[in-house]
C-alpha cells in the first residue's frame, strides 16, 4: 500500500517514514524542506534499507498538489504533518502560519474528497486544550481559545477535517492530539535538528550540554507545582510515530467507529522543566548550565494526557521512560555534533 507523508523529512514525520516502512509500507514524502533536509533521507535509508519516493513540493501551490493527486492516483492513505510549528513567530507572523497549515489542509482535502474513499491521518496538538481545567486532560476537555495563531491553525485545521468529513461519505480522518515530542531514533540516524535556536526544551538542553548553547533558561520556578517549574508531558518520537501507523491502519482495516476521531497521545504523566533537566544529567553524566529567570507570557502551568483512550480504543501505549527518550536525544545530539 502506498502512503503519503507530508513534511515527512521533519522530526515527527521523519520517524513516521521509518516505522511505516518497516511494516512494509510504500512512503512517498512530500516536503519544501523549509525546516528540514534532504539528508534526511539517507538516515531514513541507513534504517530501513529503503529509500522512500520523494518530491520536493511547496503545498501552499494548489496547482503543484493537483497534478501529485493525479499522477499518485493509488494512495491508500495520507499523514498530514507539513506545518510551520513555532508558536513565538506564529505570534509575529500570523498570515504566514494561516496560509501555510490551512492553505495547504484545504488543497490536500479537496483532492481527498475527489476519490471513492480516502484515509487521512492529522497531526493535531495538545494546545488547542489550552490551559486545561483538569488534569488529566481527555478528549472531551474543552477546546480553549488558542494563546497564538500556530494553536488557532490547529483548532481550525480540526474544525475542517470534522466539516469536511460530515459531507464526504469516503473520507475518513483521525486527529492525533499530541503532546511533548521528544528523542531520537536509537539508531541515532535521524532526530530532531531544529534550524536556528530550538523552540523546544530537550534540544535546548543538549546544545547546552554539549557547549552550543552557553545556558538554558527556565522560565519561572513560582508555578503551583511540585518544584515551582512548568509540568509537560513528554512523549518519545518513536512511540509517537507508532501512534500513526496504527491510527492508520485502524482507518484501513475500517475498525473506526467514526470516520472522524480524536486521540490524546502522550505517556499520561507529567514531568516539570527541572524533571528534565535532572533527566538529562543522570543520562550524560553532566552537570547542566541553567538559570531560572522570569515567566514566559501565555506558557501555561501543567498540561499532561489522559490516554486512556488511546490505550483501549486505539491499542496503543507509550513504552519509554524519560531517561531513555533523553538518552537517544543525547546520542543523536553527539552523533551530529561529531559530524559538523
Amino acid at each position: 500500500m502506498k502512503i503519503l507523508v507530508t513534511g515527512g523529512l521533519g522530526f515527527i514525520g521523519s520517524h513516521t517514514v521509518v516505522e511505516l516502512q518497516n511494516e512494509g509500507f510504500e512512503v512517498v514524502v512530500i516536503d519544501d524542506c523549509s525546516n528540514s533536509s534532504e539528508e534526511v533521507l539517507e538516515g531514513i535509508k541507513a534504517i530501513t534499507g529503503k529509500t522512500p519516493i520523494f518530491e520536493k513540493l511547496d503545498l501552499k501551490e494548489k496547482n503543484d498538489v493537483e497534478d501529485f493527486f493525479q499522477r499518485h492516483h493509488d494512495l491508500a492513505g495520507v499523514i498530514h504533518f507539513a506545518a510551520s510549528k513555532a508558536v513565538g513567530e506564529s505570534v509575529e507572523r500570523p498570515l504566514l502560519y494561516y496560509e501555510n497549515n490551512i492553505g495547504t489542509l484545504v488543497y490536500i482535502l479537496k483532492e481527498l474528497s475527489k476519490k471513492n474513499r480516502s484515509n487521512f491521518i492529522f497531526s493535531s496538538s495538545c494546545t488547542v486544550y489550552g490551559q486545561a481545567d483538569e488534569m488529566p486532560i481527555t478528549e472531551n476537555a474543552p477546546v480553549k481559545t488558542a494563546e497564538s495563531p500556530y494553536g488557532n491553525t490547529k483548532q481550525m485545521g480540526e474544525e475542517i477535517i470534522a466539516d469536511t468529513c460530515k459531507v464526504t461519505e469516503g473520507l475518513n480522518a483521525i486527529a492525533l492530539r499530541y503532546f511533548n515530542p521528544m528523542g531520537a531514533h536509537p539508531s541515532a540516524e535521524i532526530g530532531e535538528l531544529p534550524l536556528g535556536v530550538p523552540q523546544n526544551l530537550v534540544p535546548f538542553i543538549t546544545q547546552t550540554g554539549i557547549g552550543i548553547r552557553e545556558q538554558l533558561s527556565v522560565y519561572g520556578d513560582n508555578y503551583p507545582t511540585e518544584d515551582g517549574t512548568a509540568v509537560r508531558d513528554y512523549i518519545y518520537v518513536v512511540d509517537l510515530a507508532k501512534a500513526h501507523v496504527i491510527a492508520l491502519k485502524r482507518l484501513l482495516e475500517n475498525k473506526n467507529e467514526d470516520n472522524y476521531e480524536v486521540f490524546n497521545v502522550g505517556t499520561g504523566k507529567g514531568s516539570s522543566v527541572l524533571d528534565v533537566v535532572q533527566s538529562f544529567e543522570r543520562v550524560s553524566g553532566k552537570k547542566l548550565n541553567y538559570k531560572i529567570v522570569d515567566r514566559r507570557v501565555g506558557d501555561i502551568v501543567t498540561a499532561y494526557a489522559d490516554t486512556t483512550k488511546a490505550n483501549e480504543v486505539l491499542g496503543w501505549k507509550s513504552e519509554y521512560t524519560l531517561d531513555e527518550a533523553m538518552k537517544s536525544a543525547w546520542d543523536w545530539e553527539q552523533k551530529v555534533r561529531s559530524k559538523s
